[in-house]
Parts: structure tokens; C-alpha cells; sequence
């Protein structure tokens, strides 16, 4: 197993937001700000990681027919652990995040990669593969919040970055410019990622040199017809 991959996968190839489309109720609802982006997205990394740990060490020890609610209650663990540390020493951004920071524990991707990967691997890549997911979802977070901030408010991390003489569209910051935000970064992501299908030929078949004489080469001269 390469903790390499396992690592990098959830950042872009099978990034919880962008490509699997999955935490999108988040995605949408705290992003007004980069800020909020960045304190969610670095919450769910937290509860991702931890839980992803938690749950690989005592997978054996979990009965199958109640093993979701087991995963649930582990996850709210950490989720009120995180709760309790953001209202103790970043009150503001506790504040800002609101019900959403306890709905960390039914979000999708969580319970996911709880399913999906921690239940059937190893610690070690059970941690990298809820840091890389964790890292992918604050990416895209940040990556939203920062647009609609810059757009909407005219400032980036709570600093004035637009000129005066530019006056900011308040559709970004609302429920509409969230949707319009992620819906473009989705689609941008998407075709970037696209690869144009590779043409099969004589010229580029990897296996030419073993039948150069043979009936690729005798099909090529007749035209093909054969």
C-alpha cells in the first residue's frame, strides 16, 4: 500500500467536495468568509483523522449490526471535544460556525471514510487518508469562502483587498452566490481533470514492435479493410 496515494487522493483526485460531491451542506453555509472556511475545514480534518484512528483500532471490537451508531458516537467525541476548545479560545469563530460545527458528527464524508476505509485498514493509512480528505475539503472550503469574500465583501481574511473604486456584489455572499461559487469551482475542477481519450493507432500501440510484420502493419497497407 503506498501512504503516499493514500495520502494525496483526497486532495484532488477524489476530493470530497469537488469530485465526489460530498459535505456540500457545510460547503454552502459557512463559507461566506475564508475564515470560516479555513475553522471548519480544519475541525472536520481534526474529527476525520481522529475518528479514522479511533475506529481502525477497534474495528474487530465492533459488533456489524450497530456498527454506524458505534462510528457515531465516536465521531461526536471529537466533535464536542472541538466544540468546546473553539468556544474557549476562538469565541468568535465558534460563534460564526454555530450548529454546523456539531453537524460535523452525521456529515457524509466522515461517516464515509468510517465505512468505506478505517473499518477495513490500518491505522497508520486510516490517519492519511482522513488527513488527505480533511485537506481536500479545507481546500475547497477556503478556496469558496475566499471568492465569495473577495466578491462579496471586498476583503480576504477580514483585510481590504478590493479598490474603493470597485464596490462589491453582495449576490456572492448570499445563498445564491454559494451555489453559483461551487457549482463554477466543481466544473473548472472537472475539466481540468479530464483526459482526452488516447488515440489507437500503429504508431502509438505499445505493442508494435512485436508486430511490426504482422497484422497491424499488413492492415495499415491495405487501407485499413481488413
Amino acid at each position: 500500500m503506498s501512504y503516499m496515494k493514500e495520502f494525496t487522493k483526497g486532495i484532488i483526485k477524489e476530493n470530497p467536495n469537488m469530485v465526489m460531491l460530498l459535505g456540500m451542506c457545510p460547503t454552502l453555509a459557512v463559507t461566506t468568509m475564508a475564515v470560516n472556511g479555513l475553522g471548519m475545514g480544519l475541525s472536520t480534518t481534526f474529527v476525520l483523522v481522529c475518528s479514522n484512528v479511533v475506529i481502525s483500532l477497534i474495528k474487530k471490537l465492533i459488533p456489524s449490526a450497530v456498527r454506524l451508531p458505534c462510528y457515531i458516537v465516536v465521531i461526536a467525541g471529537f466533535v464536542t471535544f472541538v466544540s468546546l476548545m473553539l468556544q474557549a479560545f476562538i469565541p468568535a469563530l465558534y460563534s460564526s460556525l454555530g450548529m454546523f460545527l456539531s453537524l460535523i458528527t452525521v456529515n457524509c464524508i466522515i461517516l464515509g471514510r468510517a465505512e468505506m476505509f478505517a473499518s477495513k485498514n490500518k491505522v497508520l493509512p486510516s490517519a492519511l487518508d482522513g488527513l488527505g480528505m480533511g485537506l481536500g475539503f479545507t481546500l475547497t472550503l477556503v478556496l469558496v469562502g475566499s471568492i465569495r469574500e473577495i466578491f462579496g465583501a471586498g476583503q480576504w481574511f477580514g483585510i481590504t483587498v478590493m479598490p474603493e473604486v470597485l464596490e462589491p456584489m453582495t449576490l456572492f455572499i448570499l445563498p445564491a452566490g454559494g451555489f453559483f461559487v461551487l457549482g463554477a469551482v466543481i466544473a473548472i475542477v472537472n475539466r481540468i481533470m479530464k483526459k482526452k481519450p488516447r488515440e489507437i493507432s500503429c504508431q502509438n500501440c505499445p505493442n508494435a514492435g512485436n508486430c511490426y510484420s504482422g497484422g497491424c502493419m499488413q492492415n495499415q497497407e491495405n487501407g485499413g479493410n481488413e
